[in-house]
């Protein structure tokens, strides 16, 4: 073992020489002695270290009485001090004890054989107290740093100790509550009852056992305060495995019951709207079904879809389209019962459930409610917007025996609301659901067509009206079904566009006419434009452009030759971004054009930034040019802004000589319609190409 070190200050040499010796011959130890005279000496002696005690005499050279042990002891407190003391100077000796001297050794005496054994036990028990010391601050600064609230008893269940968060946590400070009785400092009450709940903690002291606290406990502050907490008891035992009392750690669980809360609210609720969501809806349809059952009564469900609202979206931005769906939700709850649950499926979708009906009138009273407050004006952030919608309803049991069905049959029906023209409502019948599986079996089809090359391009010339000759031609599809035979656009672009299957059927459409135009032009004909419709999905598709140039460059047309037709609404849902587009597709050298001018919204001032090159009259005016309608004034007003925009008109569906004698007294630059040719096969057309000239194929066409 290692040897005791031991400091001697003294003057007195013969003490010294005593100590020394006593120590050396001791069987406690070893002991190595260290002699100093001077208490500074000491001092810088302890400054290095290593000292297991300190023999002083309190009278020194440079230091007399107290202060000097009061100069050691403020320099190490943990290293023990014992005092040399004669008769005389006893009393001092006395009082540094009171101030923490171990003890005092009487002169005379150093030579006693149990000085050996009474340092060791000295130096061996102050290490201990020192370690205790230790191990008790490291413990309380851990209880009074964590995060619960900490609190013990005895075994009478009286308060032994709180930490500073139990302080804050019952309202009671350490002083005020030790020794009074545990139910009176952790105040709880049952949160559902509001009665007293019993403190747990004569629970675990009688049986002897670590328990959770009750779930519904509530902790009345001593203030009145109450919260929410939750933790656990555990009983504290001696040695001999007997209880002594308990410690209980708590903590307030309020943000955490709140989030709970919160969290719940979310998962059943929309988070834009605070309306009920999916899954919420889906729990009250199956609750109000089980009801209906029971009692005999009906259910209607209405699926609500906004009319245009992504055209809003698109030209305001998402903030304005996020208040607007806002706007909408509060005039839908406003329309309806409280009984009734209007929800939001998300994107502009809405459901609107109505209880306890005994058969359709209420729903459509709701509905005419609904349709009339929505179209009213919604004045959003200095924007008035207009909004209508389109409802589908299905009934319970008639339309269905679940919510699943329930609602795919209204969505089914709202589908037809669409188509009928929408602002209106449509309730669900059988048909619906035959053509919606048959619009869903076009879909499935379509995209086997799109893998099978299913897909043929017919042209149908564009004529100059001045020369009659053949200007180029637009390419429409057709479908060449394995069972139905050709299959015109009307029966399958719809399903087309609202399955998003537009963009790749438009992708083949752009490639097989440049394809085709490069054969013509490698053939010898003179150079002409093909023109390719575009849809709305393809053009906001943000690999339009790039899809066009890549196009372009396989096939090797000149970008001079391709004509892309897109429709005034397509251009006006997002003006900065069209403008955007155009640009970089007419800095590729392409032809731009819209189609059927005049039958959507547009600003002529927008109209006047758009780099287009071509507006083709749609036909609904052209062929009434003659009527009582007027619309010989509205073509022959587009024919005359065209010319001061510099951009050619082209005028649709032109059909008999009358039509055609009104376009050329009022300068149309071309036409297109059956009085040239409708639209036929490639090969055909190659044909049509090959005849001696175009005003030959022409009057051919008009003797037909």
């Amino acid at each position: 073992m290692s040897a005791y070190i031991v400091l001697v200050i003294t003057g007195d040499p013969g003490d010294a020489a005593m100590i020394e010796e006593t120590l050396s011959k001791a069987r406690d130890g070893p002991f190595i002695t260290e002699w100093v005279q001077e208490l500074s000496a000491g001092l810088q002696r302890l400054r290095k270290g290593g000292i297991d005690i300190v023999l002083v005499d309190l009278y020194l050279q440079d230091s007399v009485g107290v202060n000097t042990f009061d100069a050691l002891f403020q320099l190490v407190p943990p290293v023990p001090i014992m005092v040399l003391a004669d008769d005389e100077n006893e009393p001092a000796a006395i009082e540094a004890v009171q101030r923490g001297a171990q003890g005092y050794l009487s002169k005379g005496f150093f030579s006693n054989a149990l000085t050996p054994q009474a340092l060791r036990s000295i130096i061996e028990r102050k290490k201990v107290e020192e370690a205790l010391f230790v191990e008790k601050e490291r413990a309380r600064v851990t209880l009074e740093s964590i995060g619960d609230g900490v609190l013990s008893t005895d075994v009478a269940c009286n308060v032994t100790y709180l930490n500073a968060e139990a302080e804050r946590l019952t309202g009671w400070t350490r002083q005020e509550a030790l020794g009074r009785p545990i139910a009176e400092v952790l105040h709880l009450i049952d949160s559902e009852t509001r009665q007293p709940a019993r403190n747990p903690v004569e629970t675990v002291i009688a049986n002897k056992k670590n328990m959770a606290m009750y779930a519904r406990s509530l902790l009345v502050r001593r203030d009145g305060y109450e919260a929410p907490i939750e933790d656990s008891i555990a009983p504290i035992f001696d040695r001999h495995g007997q209880v002594t009392g308990a410690v209980v750690t708590f903590r307030d669980v309020s943000e955490a019951h709140a989030m709970a809360r919160k969290m719940a609210h979310l998962a059943e609720h929309d988070y834009l709207t605070g309306l009920p969501n999916r899954l919420l809806l889906y729990d009250r349809l199956t609750q109000a079904i089980a009801y209906a059952e029971r009692h005999h009564t009906a259910i209607a469900v209405l699926f609500l879809d906004l009319d245009n609202f992504k055209h809003i979206n698109d030209s305001l931005g998402h903030s304005i389209g996020d208040a607007l769906l806002e706007s909408v939700s509060k005039r839908l709850v406003a329309q309806v019962r409280h009984s009734d649950t209007v929800s939001r499926l998300g994107g502009d979708e809405f459901v609107v459930l109505v209880l306890e009906d005994t058969n359709a009138e209420h729903s459509t009273i709701t509905a005419e409610k609904i349709i009339g407050a929505l179209s009213e004006p919604h004045h959003l952030s200095g924007n008035e917007l207009h909004i209508t919608t389109s409802i589908g309803i299905s009934l319970f049991p008639a339309d269905g025996a679940d919510a699943e069905t329930l609602i795919k049959n209204a969505d089914t029906a709202m589908y037809y609301a669409k188509k009928k023209g929408k602002n209106n409502f449509q309730f669900f019948n059988g048909d619906m659901n035959a053509r919606a599986v048959e619009r869903q079996l076009t879909e499935v089809e379509l995209r086997r067509a799109i893998d099978g090359n299913e897909f043929v391009l017919h042209y149908q010339p564009k004529v100059d009206l001045a020369s009659g000759k053949v200007t180029g031609a637009e390419a429409l599809i057709r479908w060449q079904h394995a069972q139905r035979g050709m299959v015109l656009p009307d029966s399958f672009i719809a399903v087309a566009e609202d399955s998003g299957l537009i963009v790749p059927i438009g992708g083949v459409v752009l490639r097989k006419a440049c394809e085709q135009l490069k054969e013509w032009l490698a053939a010898g004909f003179e150079e002409f434009a093909v023109s390719v419709n575009v849809s709305a999905l393809e053009f906001r598709d943000r690999r339009f452009v790039s899809k066009v140039r890549q196009t372009l460059a396989e096939t090797g047309v000149p970008p001079n030759l391709l004509q892309l037709e897109l429709t005034e609404s397509v251009l006006m849902r997002n003006i900065d971004t069209s403008i955007s587009v155009l640009h970089e597709l007419k800095e590729m050298g392409v032809q731009l054009a819209i189609d059927d001018f005049g039958t959507g919204y547009s600003s002529l001032s927008y109209l006047s930034q758009f780099p287009i090159d071509v507006l083709k009259i749609d036909q609904s005016f052209v062929q009434t040019i003659t009527g009582n309608k007027g619309n010989g004034i509205i073509v022959s007003a587009v024919i005359g802004m065209g010319t001061s925009l510099n951009q050619r008109v082209i005028a649709e569906g032109v059909e008999t000589q009358e039509q055609l004698d009104f376009l050329n007294e009022h300068h149309c630059d071309e036409g297109q319609g059956y009085l040239f040719g409708a639209a036929i096969p490639a090969e055909e057309f190659r044909h049509f190409l090959g005849t001696d000239n175009a005003t030959e194929a022409k009057e051919s066409h008009m003797r037909q």
